[in-house]
């Protein structure tokens, strides 16, 4: 098996937990030899960008084996287990117009099966979040701008960071977006955080207002092979803007989500539509499973939350002496090929309930039950 598995640009469909049995068909394999071939046979002066563009236009998008990848990663309940071993969660996030976002990536991520899940967010929206649920542990210790006198800024920000990192080293991930808002003097505390969290060697899952804040400092998880971005239509399109200085082109738009990854240094890019795509630069992969046409918001604070967990369950996977054909997987891409599978199954089944009255809180009660059916407890 070939590391990280999957397409590769350069090398092509591998053998893969993740791929499901009809991305890895003969035929398919046949086709992607006879490509080769041609490629191989190009004349001199046929370059490299256009063998590339045919060999990508050529290749369908393998699909992810997602269903495999949860029964792989899940982690046994038994009784020797203690709190936290099945995962510490935190989410950066929350301030006085956003406080639902928050609370459902860090109510999902307990649904899933994590253990512990915490928010750090303003004072402002600690008490509102706190009334959702007392499962949360919430921090309420980020400040907005409208707080902090200019003249003290620098010494609440230090003041703030020094409070988060005494809880970092606890997380095995943390989620940054949901509900942050705009305000600049939060969003220089988040980018603080997730510096810090980067020395940690901690995963960010980066959604929402977070990734506003990364296409505004790409510099933020350049070269950072434990963020994953999560991007919807419109703020895919931003980074690509950003970062490729291009518009979006659906006819090739493995090599070009592919291509940005690598131009931001790896990090794995989540690719959220009808589709969801997902790529680490080296690889490229699909969760097409049907969801639900009910697009009610608060589906992308679930997945941030699904995808932090499954990531976390991942590394551990990766990390506890499993064959050594899959030792070299990204923890990060089985992840979100969890995530994305995950929240899919939940969404059908709260919208078959409730139709077009499908609520956001709809779908988390249905996390559950749908984790068992692929992956059951007992």
């Amino acid at each position: 098996m070939k590391i990280n598995g999957g397409f590769d640009v350069a090398g092509g469909i591998e053998n893969c937990m993740w791929l499901s049995s009809s991305s890895t068909s003969s035929a398919l394999r046949r086709q992607h030899f006879l490509i080769r071939t041609l490629c191989a046979s190009s004349t001199p002066q046929t370059s490299h960008n256009q063998m590339e563009r045919v060999h990508c236009a050529s290749i369908s998008i393998p699909e992810a084996d997602a269903e495999g990848v949860i029964r792989k990663i899940t982690p046994v309940l038994d009784r020797t287990r203690h709190k936290g071993q099945a995962g510490r969660i935190a989410v950066i996030g929350g301030c006085r117009e956003y406080t639902g976002a928050p609370y459902f990536t860090a109510i999902s991520a307990l649904k899933i099966g994590a253990d512990l899940s915490h928010v750090f967010c303003t004072k402002d929206a600690a008490t509102v979040i706190k009334s959702y649920s007392p499962e949360l542990i919430v921090h309420p210790i980020l400040e907005e701008s409208y707080s902090v006198r200019e003249d003290e800024r620098e010494t609440v920000s230090s003041y703030i960071l020094a409070e988060v990192r005494k809880w970092l080293e606890r997380f095995d991930c943390i989620v940054v977006g949901p509900g942050l808002g705009r305000d600049p003097f939060l969003l220089n505390c988040a980018s603080d955080i997730m510096r810090h969290a980067r020395q940690l060697s901690i995963p960010i899952v980066i959604d929402a207002d977070g990734l506003y804040l990364v296409t505004n400092n790409i510099d933020l998880v350049r070269g950072n092979s434990l963020a994953v971005l999560t991007p919807n239509v419109m703020e895919y399109k931003r980074l690509l803007e950003k970062v490729l200085n291009c518009d979006v082109n659906n006819d090739n738009q493995s090599e070009q989500l592919r291509l940005l990854s690598q131009k931001i240094g790896g990090v794995t890019i989540l690719r959220k539509g009808k589709e969801d795509l997902i790529s680490d630069a080296k690889t490229v992969t699909k969760v097409s499973t049907f969801g639900s046409p009910r697009r009610c918001g608060g589906q992308g604070d679930i997945l941030s939350g699904s995808v932090a967990v499954f990531t976390s369950w991942a590394r551990r996977y990766v990390m506890s002496g499993i064959p050594s054909s899959e030792t070299s997987l990204n923890p990060l891409i089985l992840g979100c090929v969890a995530g994305s599978v995950l929240l899919r199954k939940a969404a059908l089944r709260a919208f078959l309930s409730k139709k077009r009255a499908t609520l956001t809180t709809d779908i988390m009660e249905f996390l559950g039950q749908s984790l068992e059916e692929i992956s059951p407890a007992e």
